[in-house]
């Protein structure tokens, strides 16, 4: 019988320009994206303290009675941030069976005109819950350490392609999107089926998953099977991007994956962090050298899922489908524009 496929594991220490490894790490990062897109990262440099403090509190918000958690309800923010219930998030037009809240960067809501960008409204603070105070500073400092991680991953992927490694410093360095959920799967015994996140891909530049102590994450094999990718103690794992497909125009690939419920009277805790293009950037086509260029697939493209490389224009219509609660509480006059929108990049 053969070996059951598993996800690599790449030390991000190897990727220092000082490193004997460096050319080898490189290569391997190159193979990996090209194949299941997904590896676990090592050597990322956030201390374990501060993983548990976060899984802890993260625990602790997930135990507040409801009244508690619905005080930063998600339908409350034009901005998509906040808590959502199981099964109000979607995937493909299919329930999510999980519990979560939603942050990105702590900013101001923007003063806007009839004239201006809709995914503007993204903008704007987070809710935080009045209950539990130490929440805030942990998530804000948990999205910058996350962050400084996720920019040496993107530079290392340039280098993979090429490039100088901070070719795509222009369209991230005003303010990079940045995404952080803290999600919770009930057990198969409280949900109404075993799609704990239904088979997508991810956005943004970088996905880096912090997992608890249960799995589920699976991966596609291409083959028409699933890769199972479970929790690997101080490591985070790593995918591709929508963005970086793009960039590359198809040499990286951002594969698909999808979580499966716990078994019935568990649960499964998980951290998902996405880094992304500032809001206002369209993301260029990299000049490729001839080696990798004679490679290129070209972008993969969904005819339910069309990919613009107007940052701001693909962020807005990801959280509009997957949040239609919060779209029709505060944004219903964009619905019928998105359902228009039918041209790829």
């Amino acid at each position: 019988m053969a070996a059951p496929k598993t996800l690599p594991i790449l030390d991000l220490n190897r990727f220092a320009p000082d490193h004997r490894e460096r050319t080898q790490a490189l290569a391997e990062l190159r193979d990996v994206s090209r194949t299941v897109g997904f590896f676990y990262l090592a050597g990322h440099g956030i201390p374990q303290e501060e993983i548990d403090e976060l899984t802890t509190l993260a625990r602790r918000f997930f135990s507040l009675p409801e009244k508690d958690k619905l005080e930063i309800e998600m339908r409350r923010s034009p901005h998509f941030r906040g808590y959502n219930r199981a099964g109000l998030e979607y995937t493909r037009g299919a329930q999510d069976w999980r519990e979560q809240v939603d942050f990105g960067p702590e900013r101001e809501k923007l003063d806007l005109t009839a004239g201006d960008a809709p995914w503007k409204r993204l903008i704007g603070p987070n809710q935080f819950p009045s209950v539990l105070p130490e929440l805030r500073p942990a998530v804000l400092k948990w999205i910058e350490d996350v962050t400084a991680v996720g920019l040496k991953v993107l530079q290392a992927f340039s280098e993979a392609l090429g490039q100088k490694p901070d070719v795509f410093a222009p369209i991230y360095s005003n303010g990079p999107n940045q995404l952080l959920k803290i999600v919770r799967y009930p057990g198969r015994d409280q949900t109404e089926s075993d799609q704990g996140v239904g088979a997508h891909k991810d956005g943004g530049f970088v996905t880096i998953l912090l997992q608890d102590v249960v799995g589920g994450l699976q991966v596609d094999d291409g083959e028409g099977g699933w890769i199972d990718a479970p929790p690997v103690r101080g490591t985070f794992v790593i995918n591709i991007g929508e963005l970086l497909e793009l960039a590359s125009n198809g040499y990286l690939k951002a594969n698909i994956h999808r979580v499966v419920t716990p078994a019935a009277g568990g649960d499964r805790l998980s951290i998902p962090f996405f880094l992304g293009a500032n809001l206002a950037a369209s993301i260029p086509v990299l000049n490729l050298p001839p080696e990798l260029a004679s490679e290129v697939r070209g972008v993969t493209q969904d005819p339910l899922n069309p990919l613009f490389r107007a940052v701001g224009r693909n962020v807005l219509k990801s959280r509009l489908r997957s949040h239609p609660d919060v779209a029709r509480e505060h944004h219903s006059d964009l619905l019928e524009e998105q359902a228009q929108e039918k041209t790829p990049a």
